[in-house]
């Protein structure tokens, strides 16, 4: 049988129905979109003969009205109800920050009753890696400045409590955003139930030191998602140049993993991901180096 022809309880065909629906039967709550930008930039070079110390940076946007005017935010906001969630993600990074035509993923979805004291809203948040050197980036829409900010997160305290399923794991995590007059923190707390094959994760912000919303919760979550998924994916590569040498590849490891990574594992690991140009460096004070360039046959083999 048609499938259009099929009747409910109440006799009413699909189109009937429909027909009749009445949208307003449920409260609907509304949703937003907030981009997550990392770029990993050069810190002021103390010496010619050093090469540049990097750094993890976010882009946050200023607010410019109520609620938490005057608070950092991720950019973003609102999505239209005839638009898709990744429509609205790229028309707000637009609005806000004049950024256009980059490549976001979905994060995670925010869905807490309480999180914005305006009205119940649901956030898709989402992410990416890009070269901030080629972004014109400008304030706009509601936004009353756009700034990169270092990001620095550091575990503070651990408590683990054996069940008799599993265990409890729970962390406190201090998260400090410093741009170029504004110091933000924040303290996360993540709690890991593993009861069995079942494991489940919650975040709770425990405090926020003006960074609006529940936005510094997405921003924890966000760095440990990309520390994780530079270990297998070629992310990493958004922020190079065509041309680079490994060195300058692995500080953009070290600075998203937030550890020191051994020079010869490191070359070992991605040795299938790069191919050599054949071509040196010529920096003033330095030792030539070779060039290498981004191998596109590459197929994922993991990072550690």
């Amino acid at each position: 049988m048609d499938r259009k022809e099929l009747r409910n309880r109440q006799g009413l065909t699909e189109a009937a129905f429909l027909k009749a629906y009445d949208a307003g039967k449920y409260e609907r709550p509304s949703v937003t979109v907030d981009m997550l930008l990392f770029a990993v930039m050069n810190k002021e070079k103390e010496s010619y003969r050093k090469l540049p110390e990097k750094v993890l940076k976010l882009l946050m946007i200023k607010r410019g009205d109520h609620p938490f005017m005057g608070c950092w935010a991720l950019p973003g906001g609102f999505a239209d109800v005839r638009e898709s969630l990744d429509q609205a993600a790229q028309r707000e990074l637009k609005e806000e920050t004049n950024i256009e035509n980059i490549y976001m993923e979905q994060l995670y979805t925010w869905g807490d009753v309480e999180r914005d004291p305006r009205t119940r809203v649901i956030g898709c948040s989402y992410m990416a890696l890009v070269d901030e050197s080629i972004l014109d980036v400008r304030a706009g829409d509601d936004a009353e400045a756009a700034e990169w900010f270092t990001v620095k997160t550091r575990l503070v305290e651990q408590q683990k409590a054996v069940t008799a399923e599993g265990y409890i794991l729970q962390e406190w995590v201090d998260l400090t955003l410093r741009g170029r007059e504004d110091v933000l923190t924040a303290c996360i707390k993540i709690t890991k139930q593993v009861a069995g094959n079942v494991t489940r994760t919650d975040r709770e912000l425990v405090a926020s030191n003006g960074i609006a919303f529940d936005h510094a919760r997405i921003i924890e979550y966000g760095i440990e998602r990309l520390r994780n998924k530079i270990q297998y994916t070629d992310i990493a590569f958004n922020l190079m140049p065509e041309r680079f040498t490994l060195t300058e590849l692995q500080q953009v490891y070290e600075v998203i993993m937030d550890k020191p990574l051994l020079k010869a594992n490191f070359r070992r690991k991605i040795a299938g991901m790069v191919s050599e140009t054949g071509d040196y460096t010529r920096d003033a004070g330095h030792r030539p180096s070779k060039l290498y360039r981004y191998n596109t046959g590459w197929k994922s083999m993991g990072f550690e």
